[in-house]
Order: structure tokens, then C-alpha cells, then sequence
């Protein structure tokens, strides 16, 4: 193994967990809710809800498209390039919102969101390249838990600033980690392979790729199953993150002080947890992982939406951390399992059509029924219901298990 290059991949996800802190989850989206488009009746909520929707729905379609381009016309690291650089100009744009302007902060939103997003595919492609299968595992949960530890420091680069009510300077630090930390992928990363097709026909080709891909993933019984019980779960893990901080801020009258503490003590835990099962992740196998993440996270959700002080929405959402980092490093080792040598890119913008994809109704379906019932807490019992689901279905799929390849 490369010891470089997995540095390297590991630092992008320092860089970009400072876009996944401040702007997905802790900081951002309470002053867009609130400031930007007021919350007083659900309206903040439901703005937000379309703009995260709109951006993996952007996404989900153009994902495993895009993956076949990478794969075929050697663009992998470019388009990994081009989405960070699309990503790290719309945070610095936030800069210049002001209340009242929302159609413009919905535009933003939804550019950083699909530049964020989107270049995770490439991204996630890069784990096979740079790993050996017995390694997966692990090295997925590292990266996690170093993008956990970019999240903590971004958030207490943010934390003075938000304070003396700077945010424009929030938003342009922000975007400034995010560039400076993702160098080292550029740099030291595999670099693209040169390929006979220009990038027109490398499209085409990629296109039609991309639906055999889809088509000979749906054929395999335990993929399906697989990828249709993480498209569940995953609209839950996703619902939870764009709608954490704007629950606490509503429901429980969190300040933002309070919201970035809350958030580093999350991430705290989350790293904690992704570095300790990043062993058992190849030692146990992936399924195991994951089910004992949805099972916490389930009852975690179920007492968040009765919880009535600042104290007990605290311990559960450090509770929640501890399964943050494992189900996703979890469920991205699982999937390597079926993905084919020298295809990673094509079968990863798949995966991240369906992991983009479950973020487009969960979204919705808590700003509508926020809005609908002027209260979060009903919403919030729609989010363990995914996850109810999921587990149920990921029960029912064969394999999983200890560095071993699934069977077609």
C-alpha cells in the first residue's frame, strides 16, 4: 500500500467534513431557516428540505453517468477537481446573502450541495485503487474518523467568529479549509489514466454503461437487496444531519453556542466510534456493523422526538455519534464487495445514485410534515421509521461478512 496516497484520501474527507460541519449540519443550516428565510411557521424547514432535495436529486441522476466518464475518459481526479472548485465557490457566495433573499440562497445552497455531493463519487471510487480488500474496512473507517477530526477543528475556527456575529467570514473560512485541505488528494492521489475517448464520446459511452451497470446490479439478488435496503436507511442517516441543528435551534431553543458544542461533542463520539470498529469492520464483517448502527440509531431517533430539555437531547446525540461514523464507513466497505477491478468509478457513481437518491424524500417529507403539524416531532418519528425499514430489508441480505467477495 501506498502510505501517501492514503494519507491523502484521508485528508479530503478533513477537508470536506468543514463544508459537512459548518454548512450541512451545525452552523448553516439554522442561520438559512432562520435568518436567511425565518422559521416561524415551518417556512425555513421546508426551504431547506427543497434545497437539499433538489441537489441529490441533481445528483442522483447524474452520478452514475458521470462515473462512466471517469471510468472511460480518464477524468476521475479532474472531475473530483472541477466538483471541490464548484463546491468551495458557492460556500464563499453565501458570503454575500442577506435576509429576504431567498431564492438566491436556494440557488447556493443547492450548487455547494451538488459540487459537495457530487464529488464524492469520484472520491469513494478512489478506496479500491489505493487498498487492498482486506484493508477496505478499515482504512474507510479512518477516513471517517480523520473527517471527524476536520469537522472539530473547522468547528472551532468557526466557533469565535459565529460569536461576534461575523458569518460572511464564517463562510469564506469555511470554504478556505475545504480548499487548502483537499491539495493532497490532487497531488498525491492515483492520476488519471490517459484514454483514447474524448470526453464527448467517453459520455456516451458511460451513459450506456452506466444503465448495464444498474441493470447487472439488479440482477445480482444480494445487491439489490443490499442497495434497496441502504436506500432506507441512508434517507434516515441524511434526514438526521441536514435537520439536526434546525430541531435543536426550534424545538429546544438551542443557541448557536450551544449548537456548536452539541455538534464538536457529536463528532467527538463519532470519531471514537469510527476508529474503534474500523478493525471489527473487516474482523466481524461490514452487515454486523451496520445492523448494531441502525439498531442504536432507531432508538435514538424514537427518544429525540420526546425529549423536552436541552440536557437529554444532549446525551442522545452523543449517543447517536458513536454510530454515525460506523454506518456509513460500514456500509461503503460492504458495497466494495461488489464491485468489479477497474470499474470502481461506475459501480460507485451506482452506489451514490442510490445513496443521493434516499436523500431526496426524506428531506421533503420532514419539511412537509413540519410544516403540516407546526411541530418537529412527528417528523422526526418519520426518520425511525426509515430506519425501521432498513434494517428490516438489510436483515434479509446475504453476505457481508469478514473480507470475503459476494458471489454474483
Amino acid at each position: 500500500m501506498n502510505k501517501k496516497q492514503i494519507l491523502s484520501w484521508c485528508l479530503f474527507d478533513f477537508a470536506n467534513s468543514s463544508y459537512s460541519a459548518v454548512i450541512s449540519a451545525a452552523i448553516f443550516p439554522v442561520y438559512f431557516a432562520n435568518v436567511l428565510v425565518g422559521n416561524s411557521a415551518g417556512e425555513g424547514d421546508l426551504w431547506w428540505g427543497r434545497a437539499i432535495s433538489l441537489s441529490m436529486f441533481i445528483i442522483a441522476l447524474s452520478s452514475p453517468f458521470l462515473g462512466g466518464i471517469a471510468d472511460y475518459a480518464g477524468l476521475r481526479k479532474k472531475l473530483l477537481a472541477l466538483y471541490t472548485v464548484v463546491c468551495v465557490a458557492a460556500v464563499s457566495g453565501f458570503s454575500l446573502l442577506a435576509p429576504g433573499v431567498v431564492l438566491t440562497a436556494f440557488i447556493l445552497v443547492v450548487c455547494a450541495n451538488i459540487g459537495m455531493e457530487g464529488g464524492l463519487v469520484f472520491y469513494n471510487s478512489f478506496l479500491p485503487r489505493i487498498a487492498p480488500a482486506e484493508y477496505q474496512g478499515r482504512i474507510s473507517g479512518w477516513g471517517f474518523g480523520v473527517g471527524y477530526a476536520g469537522s472539530i477543528t473547522s468547528l472551532l475556527i468557526a466557533m469565535p467568529l459565529v460569536q461576534g456575529g461575523q458569518y460572511g467570514l464564517t463562510w469564506i473560512l469555511t470554504a478556505a479549509f475545504f480548499a487548502l485541505f483537499s491539495l493532497p488528494a490532487f497531488l498525491f492521489l492515483p492520476a488519471d489514466v490517459p484514454a483514447s475517448l474524448p470526453a464527448t464520446q467517453a459520455g456516451i459511452k458511460g451513459a450506456k454503461q452506466a444503465w448495464q451497470t444498474i441493470k447487472e446490479l439488479w440482477r445480482r439478488k444480494e445487491a439489490r437487496k443490499f442497495l434497496i435496503a441502504y436506500l432506507f436507511y441512508e434517507d434516515g442517516v441524511n434526514t438526521v444531519i441536514v435537520f439536526s441543528s434546525i430541531f435543536a435551534a426550534t424545538t429546544l431553543h438551542f443557541g448557536t453556542s450551544e449548537l456548536i458544542g452539541l455538534y464538536l461533542t457529536v463528532q467527538v463520539t463519532a470519531l471514537l466510534g469510527a476508529f474503534v470498529m474500523a478493525k471489527p469492520t473487516d474482523v466481524w464483517g461490514p452487515k454486523k456493523i451496520v445492523t448494531l448502527s441502525l439498531v442504536l440509531w432507531t432508538l435514538v431517533a424514537i427518544t429525540a422526538s420526546l425529549v423536552e430539555t436541552k440536557s437529554q437531547f444532549w446525551a442522545i446525540a452523543s449517543t447517536a455519534g458513536l454510530g454515525l461514523g460506523t454506518v456509513q464507513a460500514g456500509t461503503r466497505a460492504f458495497y466494495t464487495q461488489f464491485v468489479p477491478r477497474g470499474n470502481e468509478a461506475e459501480y460507485f457513481g451506482v452506489y451514490s445514485l442510490v445513496g443521493k437518491s434516499s436523500a431526496i424524500m426524506g428531506p421533503l417529507i420532514f419539511g412537509a410534515v413540519s410544516s403540516t403539524f407546526g411541530s418537529q416531532r412527528p417528523a422526526i418519528l418519520s426518520v425511525a421509521a426509515l430506519f425501521i425499514i432498513g434494517l428490516a430489508l438489510l436483515s434479509r441480505v446475504r453476505g457481508g461478512g469478514p473480507n470475503i467477495r459476494i458471489p454474483s
